[in-house]
């Protein structure tokens, strides 16, 4: 039983309405294997999510538990060790266990960790990983015909060594029985996006008010990667060239412009955007300055016009069909369809 609110009590202190379980269903129990070096940034976000659901439904509705390859504490990225509760040979009962990772994943994955995973996986337990912690799910061979969510830095060379496995920009990615998420903030709105699907929207939107978020980011949010990572250094004059862009966002420059600032003729300038991106200048241009507006209509109150001169539209008819070509709808209906 649960304490009901007294009548005086505020709105926002009560509990909040729960979606019921299924019949005979267990509070959702989830293990987080600590790897050496993890991302700490990663991993808190994941554990704060589900405490912070504990918290606003006044209910237990997360359990969770933290393991280390030899139950020994694991130190994180920052240098901060933890205690595990467990070690992957004694893993306890749980639905799901993530795997987390770090910049150093590759030298921390060995055959143990492979044959520890590979057995979890035949015993029917979902995996999952958080920020590299993909890469151990991958070399297990856990994610062939899969698609999987990784830190941006990682995406060309594992692209290139496990043709496999889908890699997708996307945040996060529940595929079955596998669930991977990039890095940083995301594991966050990954436990926002599970919390809303197994005990309801209220209980996700409990937790984003308390962590003071704009909005909850969906599993079909891509990842900002930046131009460097997407083409490498080798053609420094196509990052030059989309760091302008992204400065001159207000004030569009013209192509001739660009061609001029970067040293490039236009003819030279077309042909390595097509070879590299096979996107036009000027449509890439397009889409950055859409990219911001949707981010600023999202994230701002500020009005439809002033997103329309913020982002170097002459007028609000030529924005609106620009942004319902790039998405499917007009910028005025964007919140609109956001808190829907």
């Amino acid at each position: 039983m649960h304490p009901q609110p007294h009548p005086d009590t505020p709105v926002s202190s009560r509990p909040l309405p729960v979606q019921p379980d299924p019949p005979d269903a267990a509070h959702s129990h989830f293990g987080f294997l600590l790897l050496p070096d993890f991302s700490m940034i990663a991993f808190v976000n994941a554990v704060e999510a589900l405490r912070m659901a504990n918290y606003v439904s006044r209910r237990p509705l997360y359990r969770w538990s933290v393991l280390t390859p030899d139950g020994a504490p694991a130190t994180g990225s920052n240098g901060l060790p933890i205690t595990p509760t467990a070690s992957l040979d004694d893993t306890p009962a749980m639905e799901t266990l993530f795997v987390c990772g770090g910049i150093e994943v590759r030298r921390h994955v060995n055959g143990a960790l492979i044959r520890a995973l590979t057995r979890l996986a035949r015993l029917g337990m979902t995996l999952g990983s958080l920020c590299t912690g993909s890469y151990a799910l991958v070399k297990a061979g856990l994610m062939n015909g899969y698609r999987c969510a990784v830190h941006w830095e990682n995406l060309s060379s594992l692209r290139e060594e496990f043709s496999a496995v889908t890699f997708t920009e996307d945040l996060f990615v529940t595929d079955r029985d596998r669930i991977t998420c990039s890095g940083g903030t995301a594991p966050l709105y990954l436990m926002l996006d599970l919390m809303a699907r197994r005990y309801g929207d209220a209980v996700a939107a409990g937790v984003s008010e308390q962590f003071i978020l704009d909005r909850i980011r969906s599993a079909t949010e891509k990842q900002h990667i930046p131009m460097a990572a997407r083409i490498g250094v080798n053609r420094r004059e196509l990052v030059s060239t989309a760091q302008l862009m992204e400065a001159h966002i207000e004030d569009p420059l013209s192509f001739d412009q660009i061609a001029e600032s970067v040293g490039l003729s236009q003819r030279q300038l077309q042909r390595m955007f097509k070879e590299y991106l096979n996107i036009s200048p000027t449509r890439y241009y397009l889409w950055l300055r859409l990219r911001r507006a949707r981010e600023l209509l999202l994230q701002t109150d500020m009005s439809v016009m002033s997103v329309t001169v913020a982002c170097g539209f002459q007028s609000p008819c030529h924005f609106s069909k620009a942004y319902r070509s790039q998405f499917g709808h007009p910028p005025n209906s964007e919140r609109r369809r956001a808190r829907a």
